[in-house]
């Protein structure tokens, strides 16, 4: 498990990260999302000790970073890509950081051909493309199996193929009991991930808990068209709906589609058509992000 507790980091008078509390839960994936700048990177680097927290604490099973036995062997994480010297190979790359985790030399065979790279294990890293590159950082996350992962944008520079693998394979992480803890900008691609989400904002907390209950969080906006307009708007907002349109559809919040549909009926005003135009999660993201 993960977890911060009233997490702080300041840089002079300006808070990075402020006050930040979260779970990140065994056997979930969990999305971490905000703008850039939002304190997402800086957290991240809190819980993996790489910066000192002014004040709160970052867990990893209700222990420091600092104080873990085998770090690499609880943790697997990437941060940045291009940490491999470009005139090493991906193999030779694999083997150095597998003596560091403890891990075998059979376990690099492994893992180059789980992530993709049996063809490209002998290339120097500096030919590799982006999501080569990609791929071979998450194998090094993979090394020491770890039960936790921490990936800041894994899938920056992976095709639609693979990205539908990493996202087989973190599901199979966490269905085997392990934690992810993900970041990313790639909105749409997350919803189809995470089971948990996390938006911060201007280093604060805006929104933790189920994916679902975020969508539940968001009421749905009606679109309204019927043979009178004008009658349908005074109505809904007689009835304490907030009407906007573009002269041919009403947008309606504040109405379920029932109420909606009856004062339709009990006007006499035909429907042509009534649905719910639920806000995605990027849509959703972003009102909380800006907050």
């Amino acid at each position: 498990m993960i977890e911060t507790l009233e997490l702080t980091k300041a840089y002079g008078k300006t808070r990075a990260v402020d006050g930040l509390s979260f779970t990140a839960q065994t056997g979930r994936v969990t999305g971490f999302l905000g703008l850039n700048g939002s304190g997402k990177t800086t957290t991240l680097r809190m819980l993996l000790g790489l910066t000192r927290p002014t004040s709160g604490v970052a867990l990893i099973d209700g222990k420091p970073y600092t104080e873990l036995k085998q770090p690499l062997r609880q943790i697997g994480a990437v941060l940045e890509q291009g940490i491999t010297h470009p005139g090493q190979s991906g193999r030779a790359h694999l083997l150095g950081q597998a003596m560091l985790a403890g891990a075998s030399r059979t376990r690099v065979g492994e893992l180059l051909d789980q992530v993709g790279l049996t063809d490209a294990g002998s290339l120097r890293t500096g030919d590799y493309s982006l999501g080569m590159r990609q791929r071979l950082a998450v194998a090094t996350a993979l090394l020491g199996e770890p039960p936790v992962l921490i990936l800041d944008e894994p899938a920056n520079g992976l095709d639609p193929e693979g990205i539908a693998w990493l996202r087989g394979l973190l599901r199979e992480h966490a269905a085997a009991g392990g934690t992810v803890l993900i970041s990313s900008h790639l909105l749409a691609e997350l919803a189809q991930l995470i089971d948990d989400v996390v938006i911060i904002a201007g280093g604060k907390l805006r929104h933790a808990g189920p994916l679902q209950d975020l969508y539940g969080s968001a009421s749905g906006r009606l679109r309204v068209r019927g043979a009178d307009p004008v009658r349908l708007w005074r109505a809904f907002e007689e009835a304490g709906a907030k009407v906007t349109t573009d002269e041919e559809i009403l947008e309606v919040d504040g109405l379920s589609p029932e109420d909606a549909g009856e004062i339709a009926f009990a006007e006499g005003v035909p429907l042509y058509e009534l649905s719910t135009d639920t806000p995605n999660l990027e849509q959703i993201f972003l009102t909380l992000a800006a907050t």
